[in-house]
């Protein structure tokens, strides 16, 4: 299968990296030219635009970083959207607007399938992040090769926009976790607890949490740095608060959420790092977060291993 890869950002060069390494075909486009150089120089074919990709490859993947700008590629790409193309979005992206988009594809004989990442990028740049993936079963499987490549752990999630629901429904959650694990740490500083012994009481409790055994250890390093900013985290949660508006549901926390990173881009600007919202309670008490002995950023330490579908579990 010859395939496109538009969208070299942070995850984008990362996921497009696995498939390199695994010997696809792959053709790619972005629009700072040095990220097309690097992945040209890496075994990689340069695109040139969206419909010439559509044109020459089986599968055109996107991975941008708003809903908007993947409307706008798809409208370049449409054109030469026909019977056996594929359109894979991997961006996190709104579930009404995959929708939209994707039947416009459906409707010249192509398939679309919303299938956005979850895992950290640390895990992106190996092969091992974990991938939702919604479509008809039989383009699942037709992708499911390419799948297994990028990430560990493959569920397929059902109709189209079902794995853009799930992946803002998890980074509610991580985004949840982010805050309260910079509160619970900055309490541990407070009360003059060691904070690494109080990380490690984190992580071997009921509390415990993915964020805070990633994320808590980039915040207690100072640097900060998961490759994720503000803006980012603020788009994901404004999606989640669409979803639940659309679906009738009073949310009380996520709305708190929102207000909290929009105080903090206002205060840090919105390419900020997101762990750095602890420098908001850092700046309101004068304690110094962090503590020797953490990495500066994550590193998955997991070998690449091929994935496999995650099967759910009923009755």
């Amino acid at each position: 299968m010859k395939v496109g890869f538009i969208g070299l950002g942070n995850v984008g060069g990362k996921l497009s990296g696995s498939l390199l390494r695994n010997g696809v075909e792959l053709r790619v486009h972005d629009l700072n030219e040095d990220f097309v150089k690097a992945k040209v120089a890496a075994g990689a074919l340069a695109g040139g635009s969206p419909a010439q990709m559509m044109r020459e490859c089986d599968s055109v993947i996107t991975c941008l970083p708003s809903p908007a700008a993947s409307a706008a590629v798809l409208q370049e790409m449409l054109p030469e959207v026909g019977p056996g193309k594929i359109w894979m979005e991997m961006s996190t992206t709104d579930e009404a607007e995959v929708k939209r988009i994707g039947a416009e594809v459906i409707a010249r004989g192509g398939a679309a399938v919303d299938c956005p990442v979850s895992g950290g990028c640390h895990r992106a740049d190996t092969g091992n992040i974990s991938i939702f993936a919604g479509c008809e079963r039989a383009t699942f499987e037709r992708i499911l090769p390419l799948l297994t490549i990028m990430g560990r752990r493959v569920l397929h999630t059902g109709d189209l926009g079902s794995a853009s629901v799930l992946k803002v429904l998890t980074n509610f959650l991580a985004t949840a976790n982010l805050v309260s694990v910079a509160e619970a740490l900055t309490v541990a500083k407070g009360a003059g607890m060691d904070l690494g012994v109080a990380y490690e009481a984190m992580a071997i409790s009921s509390g415990t949490s993915f964020v805070h055994e990633t994320e808590g250890q980039v915040i207690l390093n100072g640097s900060r740095d998961i490759s994720f900013t503000m803006d980012l985290v603020a788009k994901d949660i404004g999606l989640f608060q669409e979803v639940a508006d659309r679906a009738g549901v009073p949310l009380e926390l996520n709305p708190l959420l929102i207000s909290i990173f929009q105080d903090g881009i206002s205060r840090f600007g919105p390419r900020e790092l997101s762990p750095n919202i602890i420098k908001r309670l850092e700046e309101a008490t004068g304690l110094d977060v962090t503590a020797p002995g953490f990495p500066a950023e994550m590193v998955d330490d997991e070998p690449e291993e091929r994935g496999a579908e995650v099967t759910v579990k009923r009755g």
